[in-house]
């Protein structure tokens, strides 16, 4: 691997990212914490929490510190590089590495409205100055 290569962490599943939602909308907070967050909505208990939270750590997608008797947990990756990365490899597996087929997708079954059409135009004017 060169210097310039990029080091990614592994894939995050569903569940790991609905944590990583939760520690990108709080920082660094305590697995009660994101429990509190999240478990009752999902059916999730505690140990579920920290499960995921392990695997996290393991992935190196968020860090934890001793805090006393427990510890916390905070994100290492942006959300921003996160969605980058998912978007990109989306792109790469289902459309051939080409985001206007992607758009053209999304367009030509219906799953884009007025307003997402609207948005995508002003995007793509103001990329274009």
């Amino acid at each position: 691997m060169s210097d310039s290569e990029e080091v990614k962490p592994e894939r995050i599943s569903e569940a790991e990212h609905a944590v990583m939602e939760v520690l990108w909308d709080r920082g660094t907070i305590s697995a009660t914490e994101v429990c509190d967050e999240i478990c009752e909505d999902r059916g999730w208990s505690l140990a579920t929490v920290k499960t995921l939270l392990s695997r996290l750590v393991q992935k190196q997608a968020i860090a934890t510190r001793p805090d006393g008797r427990r510890f916390l947990y905070s994100p290492v990756i942006a959300r921003s590089d996160y969605v980058g990365g998912e978007s990109r490899r989306l792109v790469d597996r289902l459309f051939g590495g080409k985001a206007a087929s992607l758009v053209a997708h999304l367009a030509e079954t219906e799953a884009l409205s007025e307003d997402d059409l609207t948005e995508i135009e002003a995007l793509l004017k103001e990329l274009k100055q």
